[in-house]
């Protein structure tokens, strides 16, 4: 089997050569490097291009700014692997990450999507809370947690993930435009079709976070598009899973009834919420009643949606339902 490494870039000129070069030294040689060059106005097409000169295993698509997810889709269409993995312009792959994947997936049939644990490359002080992201998305491992905790963030780096070329079908529609993030978006609708995915506890990519990064200036990553994003699945898993049941909402606050009432714009009714803060327990918002964590076992056939996005006190929530004798996925879901 091949892979085929897709990489769209952009005005990468600083970080490209890096990037190529973590590919060319990779101990898999079975490779082939896709790059898409979307519009580049710096020196970024001449420097791909005296790779591919040189190494015949680079191929260089050249277009118009079309966008990332056109560009990952064309990338995708001119594949001849039969295992496609994701890598960004300004970040690093490890030597053994392909063969790490490539072995794992000819190992595990069942699983169709493996991403890898990867370092945080940007300043952890003053971008703490990517940082915290970064070390909670390494947690996540098995096809299991992966699957509970799809509805509190995106479980994957995405130029961390490999994956078969047979789930793609028609590779212009693998990967959508919209105002949402088109990795995020893809695990969610994969997932939804029962898609198993899993991810390596090898660190085997260095993920940077430079201010220009697309994911810090376009609108479709921004937190809005992910809270709908999550919304729209989390509502559609609920209704096809058959979970009709009253929706009592963890969280009370502010923030996280603009979260949850997302929910309603898809047809889910709430039917209370729960809280710890004494100043909203017993009262009632817009009609629905607040009440402690104590009273659940009193609720009459609820399914619990956790919107807390803390991450201890997300843990600590888990842990509370659990010992109730509740059963995560089908008691109840934790989302941010």
């Amino acid at each position: 089997m091949k892979v085929s490494v897709i990489m769209p870039v952009r005005n990468s000129a600083t970080t490209i050569d890096r990037a190529v070069q973590s590919i060319q030294t990779q101990i898999l040689e079975n490779w082939e490097l896709i790059i898409i060059d979307d519009g580049s106005e710096d020196e970024t097409f001449n420097i791909i291009q005296s790779y591919s000169r040189t190494d015949k295993r680079i191929r260089i698509i050249r277009q118009k700014p079309l966008g990332i997810v056109k560009a990952l889709n064309i990338g995708i269409a001119h594949a001849s692997g039969t295992l496609i993995a994701r890598m960004d312009s300004d970040d690093v792959s490890h030597s053994e990450r392909l063969a790490s994947q490539f072995s794992f997936l000819n190992e595990n049939k069942e699983i169709d999507v493996l991403g890898t644990r990867v370092r945080f490359m940007g300043d952890a002080t003053h971008q703490k809370g990517y940082d915290s992201y970064v070390e909670w998305t390494n947690t996540l491992l098995s096809w299991e947690s992966i699957r509970k905790n799809r509805f509190i963030e995106s479980p994957f780096a995405h130029p961390s993930v490999m994956f078969r070329r047979s789930l793609i079908g028609d590779p212009s529609l693998f990967y959508r435009s919209g105002h949402f993030p088109e990795d995020y978006d893809l695990w969610l609708r994969l997932i939804d079709k029962g898609v198993q995915m899993a991810k390596l506890p090898e660190f085997l990519l260095d993920w940077y976070d430079p201010p220009e990064r697309l994911s810090r200036q376009d609108l479709r990553y921004s937190p809005q598009a992910f809270y709908e994003t999550k919304a729209k699945y989390l509502a559609k898993w609920l209704n096809l899973s058959g979970i009709n049941r009253p929706i009592w909402i963890w969280g009370a606050g502010r923030i996280t009834r603009k979260r949850s009432s997302l929910l309603l714009s898809h047809g889910i009714q709430i039917s209370g919420y729960i809280d710890i803060d004494p100043r909203k327990i017993g009262g009632q918002i817009k009609g629905l009643q607040v009440i402690r964590p104590e009273d659940i076992p009193h609720i009459k056939n609820a399914y619990i949606v956790s919107y807390v996005g803390n991450r201890g006190a997300r843990e600590d929530i888990r842990t509370f339902l659990t010992e109730l004798g509740l059963t995560e996925e089908k008691d109840f879901i934790l989302a941010a």
